[in-house]
């Protein structure tokens, strides 16, 4: 007994020293919804004989309360950029070390040294993109390169748009429209953000985050969106045009790392490695339509995603805003505004 257990021991160390680990159990995966591949968990499932279960969340601050409240038995979460930074600052994440990871030489230089996780201490690369809105043009074929197209809409999306159901998105979205700064705590610019969006609110048929079901139903015309889910919108809806608006939209990454206190940690790392594997990242991007920031990945995806309007950006269009988190005043502001909006 006491040889076998040197044996097991000397083949333990010897798999670790070759950047082999040896998995077996669970990993228990809260990510967005619709966003997760079932051949790229089938894959890892089978490449580390690992049970992977995943339940889905529909916004950042829905993701940190279920967290923050403790007993999740989540192993991984995927936060947007602003969040990762959020959750590093509230202790939340553990260090994982991504950096230092076999796959790692394989992250787009763009993504290594990021301002939420600076040199990758705690998350890796999951899909990235923007936010903006899209238009169905068989209603409406004038100028969409512009907010005004939810702000003050023509006559025949007026009662046709759909909000995200997102404070960020719809607060950032009318700041920029107005042409104030970001993160704002001039009390007569918030003022007038708070009446542009009660004003706004009368041509709004909705504040949801299901955006490609009401695009896809004909309920609305018009909807604020991310851009993969508006390249899925438009293989339904061929008429669908993503906007690109002159006044700037919103740019983000999100991010896969692990919780503090996973119960499945080793394992939780061998899925950051994992997803960092161009032919791995290749599968997310294939199934949720988005880069994924991972250099060599391109020869696996879809051509279609390639050429795709939502994802190749044009040429006039303005470089996508990745925003910071706010401080606690300005998220407090926002957040009176967003309550009064939505009574």
């Amino acid at each position: 007994m006491k040889y076998l257990l040197t044996m097991a021991a000397t083949l333990l160390a010897f798999a670790s020293a070759n950047g082999q680990a040896l998995a077996a159990g669970e990993l228990h995966i809260y990510n967005w919804g619709n966003y997760t591949s079932p051949k790229l968990i089938e894959k890892f499932e089978n490449a580390h004989d690992v049970k992977v279960t995943i339940d889905s969340y529909d916004s950042n601050e829905t993701m940190l309360a279920k967290v923050k409240a403790g007993g999740t038995g989540y192993d991984i979460v995927v936060p947007g950029d602003y969040m990762v930074q959020v959750m590093i600052e509230e202790g939340l994440l553990a260090e994982t070390k991504p950096y230092q990871m076999e796959n790692f030489k394989h992250v787009d230089t763009r993504w290594k040294d990021v301002y939420w996780d600076p040199g990758r201490t705690y998350s890796v690369p999951w899909q990235w993109g923007s936010t903006s809105f899209s238009v169905n043009t068989a209603t409406y074929d004038g100028d969409i390169d512009t907010l005004a197209i939810l702000f003050d809409p023509p006559d025949v999306l007026k009662g046709r748009i759909n909000m995200l159901n997102d404070i960020n998105d719809v607060i950032n979205a009318g700041l920029r429209y107005l042409g104030h700064p970001l993160c704002n705590k001039n009390k007569e610019q918030l003022r007038e953000l708070s009446q542009l969006l009660l004003n706004a609110r009368q041509h709004w048929r909705s504040i949801d985050y299901r955006t490609t079901e009401w695009l896809k139903s004909g309920q609305v015309d018009a909807s604020q969106i991310w851009n993969g889910m508006a390249m899925r919108a438009r293989s339904e809806v061929p008429t669908l045009r993503y906007a690109y608006p002159r006044e700037g939209f919103t740019g983000w990454m999100d991010n896969v790392a692990v919780l503090r206190d996973a119960a499945n940690l080793e394992n939780a790392k061998l899925f950051q490695n994992f997803i960092m594997a161009p032919e791995n990242a290749a599968l997310i991007s294939n199934f949720a339509r988005y880069a994924n920031g991972i250099a060599g990945s391109r020869k696996f995806m879809a051509p279609e995603i390639m050429e795709a309007p939502e994802i190749v950006m044009p040429a006039d269009a303005p470089a996508p805003e990745f925003v910071p988190p706010c401080d606690k005043e300005v998220v407090s502001l926002y957040n009176k505004i967003w309550r009064n909006l939505k009574k």
